[in-house]
């Protein structure tokens, strides 16, 4: 993915000059498991759908945030993109975006949504609109998790952003109120469904990506159907468990992360990624 040299987002608060500890090392066939199912996207939805309210103890600087390395730029300049394609899709359809703030921060944080650490992966906070990364996440993603080309970060930034235009749209809202009175695996099959839609608008934004800004390289595509097929639900439960059990499942197989992703890529569409209207996903 080419970002050097182009426009950052504003919207970025650097928690890691502000306090707070450092997590331990990552270790331990247990934690990496761990870190296979939430370091993307997040284990489940339900903490986040939930969002309470309350003071968040941002732990920030006074003033305002300044790019201080290469990481940051990154994640600016990714934000930056997704502000850009999801304004344009809102103003078509007579809507406003409100672009979400993104918080870098080191080891652990605090959210409306409760704590945050390296273990929980990226993770977005309808409750104070924001999306939490910790800066190991990097790291991870190349070192444990194998994943290839810069362009698989932007994905998964992408697709956390994807959870904040659903908050706007009121899909999260309407999805917690059905999930008070479902089932376990009711709940989990609603899951499924906002995160492959999730997966399609990062699809969405990758197409629109390619044509606003020509950021996308060769073999981009290819990196993000990698990383969708890397955690899937049957793919991470047959790894961590070596048995796939399909109603436990709260963010879709390989395949349909593959598909939904593609979807969104191929249209460039919003109407294309209507999850929860398909019949089979």
């Amino acid at each position: 993915m080419k970002w050097r040299g182009r426009r950052t987002s504003g919207n970025i608060e650097d928690r890691r000059r502000g306090g707070g500890g450092r997590s331990a090392g990552i270790g331990g066939i247990g934690l990496v498991i761990v870190l296979l199912i939430g370091v993307f996207f997040g284990v489940d939805v339900t903490p986040f759908l939930t969002g309470g309210g309350g003071t968040v103890e941002t732990g920030a600087p006074a003033g305002p945030n300044s790019i201080d390395d290469e990481a940051e730029e990154f994640v600016a300049v990714v934000l930056a993109d997704t502000e850009e394609v999801w304004d344009a899709v809102f103003t078509a359809s007579g809507l406003q975006y409100e672009a979400p703030t993104l918080v870098l921060y080191a080891g652990q944080t605090s959210s409306a949504c409760g704590g945050a650490d390296a273990a929980m992966g990226p993770f977005y906070c309808p409750g104070d609109k924001r999306v939490f990364l910790d800066t190991d996440f990097f790291r991870v993603m190349t070192e444990e998790l194998g994943a290839q080309g810069n362009f698989a970060a932007a994905y998964v930034i992408a697709h956390e952003v994807a959870h904040h235009v659903q908050n706007e749209l009121g899909v999260l809202g309407e999805v917690n109120s059905t999930r008070r009175f479902a089932s376990e695996s009711e709940s989990n099959a609603l899951s499924v469904r906002v995160e492959l839609q999730a997966d399609c608008y990062a699809g969405l934004w990758a197409r629109n990506a390619e044509d606003r800004f020509g950021s996308l390289e060769p073999g981009d595509i290819e990196n993000a159907m990698d990383t969708a097929a890397r955690i899937g639900d049957d793919a991470l439960q047959r790894a961590s468990r070596g048995v796939v059990v399909p109603d436990s499942f709260t963010h879709g197989t390989s395949a349909q992360r593959q598909s939904w992703f593609g979807r969104g890529y191929e249209t460039g569409d919003p109407e294309a990624c209507d999850t929860f209207g398909a019949a089979q996903l």
